[in-house]
């Protein structure tokens, strides 16, 4: 129950400048429908920052899409003009780079707020995890939910031996915003 779909804006007007061929309203219903025939779905996506045309009404409207939508997982970037794209051929790369940084941490903090709140639902649930390595303290491992290398991880305390590459139940005794940490179900 995982999808990885890279949204990059929910701006119409920054949306066309980027020719991405869908609208807000459409992304919306697309999410709404995902959600509906999949419940229980985590969904990951990215987001840039600092497109050309990305005044404040947009990157407010960016903002308030993220508290709405309240992603299970979300990456964001900085737009970054690179040479020979339609961007860079089409647009002039005017907001400064502070004003990107600036929006880049400003929208991941409200992620921070919204990844923790919920990780923290998780809490006292029960989850199937696959231990991809062992750390002096614990176990690693991911649930159905989280991609390697890029999702939160599992930290399995090491009360049981587990192995790599097999997959246990585990138990969900407290969360950070981009971890959980759990004990084996014995």
């Amino acid at each position: 129950k995982y999808l990885d779909i890279a949204l990059q804006h929910i701006s119409d007007n920054v949306l066309e400048n980027m020719r991405r061929h869908i609208t807000g309203q459409e992304t919306r219903e697309l999410l709404a429908e995902i959600r509906r025939r999949v419940p229980g779905i985590h969904i990951r996506t990215t987001l840039m920052v600092g497109f050309p045309g990305e005044g404040e009404k947009e990157f407010e409207e960016l903002v308030e899409f993220v508290k709405e939508q309240r992603f299970e997982r979300m990456g964001a970037f900085a737009y970054c003009e690179e040479e020979d794209t339609y961007g860079a051929k089409s647009f002039t790369d005017d907001i400064p780079d502070e004003v990107k940084q600036e929006r880049l941490s400003r929208l991941m903090a409200e992620q921070e707020e919204i990844s923790l709140s919920i990780q923290e639902s998780k809490i006292g649930l029960e989850m199937r995890v696959v231990v991809d390595r062992e750390e002096d303290e614990f176990y690693v491992g991911r649930t159905q939910f989280d991609s390697p290398e890029v999702d939160p991880e599992v930290l399995i305390r090491k009360t049981v031996p587990l192995k790599k590459g097999e997959f246990y139940d585990v138990k969900v005794i407290s969360a950070l915003p981009f971890e959980l940490m759990a004990e084996p179900v014995i």
